[in-house]
C-alpha cells in the first residue's frame, strides 16, 4: 500500500512539473473546448495510422526541447525552452507561439527509450506531417531528409540505436510564402483568407518495431461490377518464396481469402457484396500476414468498403455523378480544417471528429477538403461515418493567388523546373497516402488557377495513376476541354450557373459564404469579413435556405454537386457554419438540415 501511494505521489509532482513546463495561454485567442484537455504527458493518444494497425508501438508526442536559430548554425548546445509535439511552433497550444521564417531553422530535441520487447526487431521511425523540410537525426548521426508538409514519412533507424536511451533531433526550414511549396492558405502575413502559418511538426510522431520483411503498405481498391476487392499489398525486403495471405471478415466471419507471392495484386470475389454509401458505410475487415518457409513474420489489420465513383448520363442526357451506379447529387461544405489554438491540427481526436459528425448532422453527404491534408484518422472518421470527400492538393508555387481565372482554356502559370517537379512529387505522396480511403471520390489538383500548370497534362496523369477515382482538374480556375471528368466553376454569394459543358460533370465548387460575426468568438476583433452578412441566426438561415431553392434549379440544368463555404469560421473570415471556436452553430440546425436533406435525397 505505501509503495502504491508513493508511486501516485511521484506522479502527481511529475505531472505538475510537466505543466509548469508548458503554457499555451500565452494570448487572448479563443480556443476551443478540446484545449482545456490537451494533456502534455499524454497528447494525441490514438493509433495514428488506422487503414493498417499493428498492436505494439509507441508514441513520441509530448514536451520536446526546441530553438530557434539562423539558417545553416549548428544544432544547439542550450535549446531556448520546450514545445508540445506535435503542435505548429506558431499554435497557441505549442507552447511558443512564434513565428519561424525561412531565414530561420527549428530544432527539435527528445530522448526515448525502445521496449526491451522489441529486441530482435527492426525499428521504423515515423512522421505523420512535418512543414516543410524535415532533416532527422539519431544519436547524432543524419538518417534521411523530407520535403512536403502533408505526407507521412518513415526511416528504419535500427543501425543507428544503441544501447540505453536514445536521442532524437529534427531540424526543420519552412519558407511558407517565400517559396515555390505546397502550402494551402499559409502565409507569413495572414489576412482576408490567408492564414497563419504552419512550421515543424504538425501530427504524431511515432515508433513501430517490425520484422526486416514486413508489410509497408495494404492498398484496397474495389470493382463492384465485378463483385471483386483487388488488394496490392507492398513488402519491404521481400525475397522469392514469401507469401502474402489476406483475408476480408465481416464482424469477425470470414468472407473471403487469398494468397498470393509478395508483390503479386490479389483479386479476391466478395459474394454478396454490401456496398458503402454515405447512408450505409459498410466496411468489411481486413487482415494481411506475410509468410517465409510457412513462418509468420509480419500481419497488419485494416479494411476495405465496396464502393464505385462514376460518371453516366441521365434521362436527359445530362452526365451525372455516380455512386455504386445510381445518381448521386453531392452536397457539403467548403472543409479548411483550421483551429484557433492548434492551427493545423486539432486539439484532441474528438475535436477531428466533431466537425465530421457535425457535417454529417447538418444533412451535408460529401465534404471538399480545402488545400490541406488532414492526418489519416481523419479520412477514417469519413470512412466510418459515411462522408464522401474531395480532396485538394494543397495550393503553391509562389505565383500570384487573388487571380481568379473561370475560363475555357486560359493561361496557365509556367514553373520552374525545381517547382514543377516538387508539385508531382508531393501530389504522387497525396494521392499514395490516401488511396486506401473508400470517402475519397474525387482529386483536385488546382484551386482557382493558384500555381496551376499543365492542367491537361496534370489531370491526365491524376486519372491514369488513380483510375478508381473522379478528377477535378481546377476548382473555379482554368478550363481544358481535354482535362479531367469535371468542369467546377466558383460563383459568391448565391447559386449561380455562369458554365456548362455537356461533355463532362458539372459542379459548384465554391458558393456561399454567408457571414455573421458573434462577438466572444472572433479570431480579431476588427477585419472581419464574409461574403455577405447579417446580424443574427434567422437572417443567415433564411438566407442559407433562399440559395438552396436557387441550387435546385440549377441541379435540373445540370449541376451534379455544390460545395457551400465554409464549415467553421477560420481567423478574419466569418462566413462559417460554425464560429472558429466550435462553441456555436450559427444557423438553426433543423432548418439547415431539412434543407440539405431536400438536395441530397
Amino acid at each position: 500500500m505505501r509503495k502504491m501511494i508513493f508511486t501516485a505521489a511521484m506522479l502527481t509532482v511529475s505531472a505538475a512539473c510537466t505543466f509548469a513546463q508548458w503554457n499555451p495561454a500565452k494570448d487572448n485567442k479563443i480556443r476551443t473546448k478540446w484545449a482545456d484537455e490537451v494533456n502534455p504527458a499524454s497528447v494525441l493518444p490514438e493509433y495514428p495510422r488506422p487503414a493498417m494497425e499493428r498492436p505494439q508501438w509507441s508514441n513520441l508526442n509530448g514536451l520536446w526541447d526546441y530553438a530557434i536559430l539562423p539558417v545553416g548554425a549548428a544544432e544547439p548546445g542550450k535549446f531556448d525552452g520546450k514545445i508540445l509535439v506535435p503542435f505548429a511552433v506558431e499554435s497557441n497550444l505549442s507552447g511558443v507561439e512564434k513565428r519561424l521564417g525561412k531565414e530561420n531553422e527549428l530544432w527539435y530535441k527528445r530522448t526515448f527509450a525502445v521496449p526491451s520487447a522489441w529486441k530482435g526487431k527492426s525499428v521504423l521511425l515515423h512522421f505523420g506531417a512535418v512543414d516543410w523540410k524535415a532533416e532527422v537525426f539519431v544519436n547524432n548521426i543524419k538518417i534521411g531528409t523530407h520535403k512536403g508538409g502533408y505526407t507521412p514519412f518513415s526511416f528504419d533507424i535500427t543501425p543507428y540505436l544503441t544501447q540505453g536511451e536514445q536521442k532524437l533531433v529534427v531540424k526543420v526550414w519552412d519558407p511558407t510564402d517565400d517559396s515555390y511549396q505546397p502550402r494551402g492558405k499559409q502565409v507569413n502575413n495572414p489576412e482576408g483568407i490567408w492564414y497563419t502559418p504552419v512550421s515543424g511538426i504538425w501530427q504524431t510522431v511515432w515508433l513501430e518495431p517490425v520484422a526486416k520483411k514486413h508489410i509497408a503498405s495494404l492498398t484496397p481498391t474495389a470493382d463492384i461490377d465485378a463483385q471483386q476487392l483487388s488488394l496490392a499489398v507492398c513488402v519491404d525486403n521481400a525475397s522469392h518464396g514469401d507469401i502474402v495471405e489476406v483475408t476480408v471478415r465481416e464482424a469477425g466471419k470470414t468472407v473471403a481469402s487469398a494468397k498470393a507471392a509478395a508483390g503479386q495484386p490479389l483479386d479476391i470475389p466478395i459474394p454478396g457484396m454490401k456496398l458503402w454509401s454515405p447512408e450505409a458505410p459498410f466496411l468489411y475487415d481486413l487482415e494481411a500476414c506475410l509468410y517465409e518457409n510457412g513462418k509468420l513474420l509480419d500481419k497488419v489489420v485494416g479494411y476495405a468498403a465496396m464502393r464505385k465513383i462514376s460518371v453516366a448520363p441521365d434521362a436527359n442526357g445530362i452526365l451525372r455523378m455516380q455512386l455504386n451506379n445510381k445518381d448521386c447529387f453531392q452536397l457539403g461544405p467548403l472543409d479548411q480544417g483550421w483551429w484557433p489554438d492548434g492551427l493545423y491540427t486539432a486539439p484532441t481526436d474528438e475535436a477531428l471528429l466533431y466537425d465530421i459528425q457535425k457535417t454529417k448532422d447538418f444533412g451535408f453527404n460529401m465534404i471538399r477538403k480545402h488545400v490541406k491534408v488532414e492526418p489519416a484518422r481523419w479520412y477514417t472518421h469519413c470512412d466510418r461515418l459515411g462522408m464522401l470527400v474531395w480532396q485538394d492538393m494543397p495550393s503553391g508555387g509562389n505565383t500570384p493567388q487573388w487571380q481568379m481565372h473561370q475560363f475555357f482554356d486560359g493561361k496557365d502559370a509556367v514553373r520552374t523546373p525545381e517547382s514543377e517537379a516538387n508539385f508531382r512529387r508531393e501530389w504522387k505522396e497525396i494521392i499514395d497516402f490516401l488511396k486506401p480511403n473508400p470517402c475519397i471520390v474525387v482529386w483536385v489538383p488546382f484551386n482557382e488557377a493558384w500555381g496551376q500548370f499543365k492542367s491537361t497534362e496534370i489531370a491526365a496523369w491524376t486519372k491514369s495513376y488513380d483510375p478508381s477515382r473522379l478528377v477535378n482538374p481546377a476548382s473555379g480556375g482554368n478550363h481544358y476541354l481535354d482535362a479531367g471528368d469535371i468542369l467546377d466553376v466558383h460563383h459568391y454569394p448565391n447559386p449561380k450557373i455562369t458554365l456548362l459543358n455537356t461533355q463532362k460533370v458539372n459542379v459548384l465548387g465554391e458558393y456561399g459564404g454567408i457571414g455573421l460575426a458573434l462577438e466572444g468568438h472572433l479570431w480579431q476583433t476588427d477585419r472581419n469579413w464574409g461574403y455577405v452578412q447579417y446580424k443574427n441566426s434567422k437572417e443567415v438561415t433564411d438566407e442559407y435556405i433562399r440559395f438552396i431553392e436557387q441550387l435546385k434549379a440549377t441541379i435540373v440544368r445540370g449541376y451534379s454537386a455544390a460545395v457551400y463555404t465554409q464549415t467553421t469560421d477560420v481567423e478574419g473570415e466569418v462566413n462559417g457554419l460554425m464560429t472558429y471556436d466550435r462553441k456555436v452553430i450559427k444557423m438553426e440546425e433543423d432548418r439547415l438540415r431539412q434543407a440539405n436533406l431536400e438536395v441530397v435525397k
